[in-house]
């Protein structure tokens, strides 16, 4: 008789024969960098995570090194907001001027990519150039392309477009190869869906639209036929890593791109996913460590071999992950 639970036994033979695995080097962190100076304030919606100022940030990311932290993402959240989202792509907002001083603090040590997405640039709050109540394709991955020069020019290692806009990607890397910079990555965010699970996120960026929705341009997630066929079109377009968004709900996926594609495959563990269970673990319905590294080793399990989430600063400050 066959008996599986021979290797069940104890905690050594458990590890020993773990098919799935994580590293410290899988993660990338997220970093939300505000106007000002001295500025540490916290998130309401998102425990434990906070807005930086450049000087602040630059002090937090010297201590995640210090971890083993050494991949972040990048959003910018204040700079001036305008129908056609100018400072969106402007050398001296926020985004590319925090790039340059991290990477002149830091050089190679840290990776740094940054979120190529115009809708905290906005007045409408929606992901792209809008006329007639309708986000405008073309017009919008223009801007987009531009945006992605302006942060490759500041020294961003990789560039994660999250518009959705159908042909960005292959609009940024022919930007970027024009202009010099054929080295810098592109991490798609080849299926974002229209979730619910942004809600937190949308008050860390102040991004929310307001009016309509973003279901025209993002994902519907009744569909994982049509997620891999979009996923597939960046791979086709230039994408050197294709990203799932938000992941939780949408391991199976994961795991359809990880059986199509030869790209690594990256998820992106959103707000709303973090902060269900910040605040379950705050009320005591839920151990955190453990329900946290269950869902990492989800992800992992599911094909993503990158996991962006706010939890890794938790999981390397508490030795969570051995």
């Amino acid at each position: 008789m066959f008996r599986p639970r021979r290797l069940r036994k104890n905690p050594v033979v458990r590890e020993l024969i773990a098919e799935t695995r994580l590293s410290k080097d899988m993660f990338i962190y997220p970093y939300f960098v505000v106007p000002g100076n001295g500025v540490t304030k916290a998130i309401d919606a998102m425990p434990g995570i906070n807005h930086f100022s450049t000087d602040t940030l630059l002090k937090d990311v010297e201590k995640g090194l210090k971890l083993g932290v050494n991949k972040i993402m990048l959003f910018g959240v204040g700079d001036e907001k305008s129908d056609d989202a100018k400072s969106a792509f402007d050398p001296n907002s926020l985004v590319p001027v925090a790039v340059k001083q991290l990477k002149q603090n830091f050089g190679d040590d840290l990776y740094v990519v940054t979120d190529v997405c115009v809708c905290s640039y906005t007045t409408h709050g929606h992901c792209g150039i809008m006329k007639d109540d309708y986000i405008q394709n073309d017009l919008s991955v223009d801007l987009i392309a531009k945006m992605a020069l302006a942060h490759a020019a500041a020294g961003a290692d990789m560039l994660a477009p999250s518009d959705m806009m159908d042909g960005r990607v292959a609009a940024i890397r022919s930007t970027l190869e024009q202009n010099g910079f054929a080295n810098t990555a592109i991490m798609s965010h080849a299926t974002k869906f229209a979730s619910a699970y942004y809600g937190p996120f949308r008050e860390a960026a102040d991004c929310a639209p307001n009016k309509g929705d973003r279901k025209a341009y993002q994902m519907d997630y009744r569909n994982g036929t049509e997620a891999v066929r979009e996923a597939l079109l960046d791979e086709s377009e230039g994408a050197d890593v294709l990203m799932v968004k938000p992941a939780l709900a949408y391991l199976d996926i994961i795991s359809k791109l990880k059986q199509n594609s030869d790209l690594p495959i990256a998820c992106y563990n959103v707000s709303g996913e973090y902060s269900m269970i910040k605040a379950a673990a705050q009320k005591g319905w839920i151990d955190e460590q453990k329900v946290v590294m269950e869902t990492m080793h989800a992800f992992a399990r599911a094909g993503a071999s990158i996991i962006t989430t706010y939890h890794i600063r938790d999981i390397v400050e508490q030795g969570w992950m051995p």
